[in-house]
């Protein structure tokens, strides 16, 4: 059972780190257009 919590892991975490990268896309585009503030979310990127 280890190995396979390990595989479900490693696959959340490469979901988690996809989805993270496609928001901040999404945030840098959204700042473009002038929908959202130039300091919405100012804080530090993960990636």
């Amino acid at each position: 059972m280890g190995t396979i919590g390990m595989v479900f892991g490693l696959a959340g975490l490469a979901f988690a780190f996809i989805a993270n990268s496609r928001l901040n896309k999404l945030e840098d585009k959204l700042k473009e257009l002038d929908i959202l503030d130039k300091e919405f979310g100012n804080k530090e990127r993960i990636i």
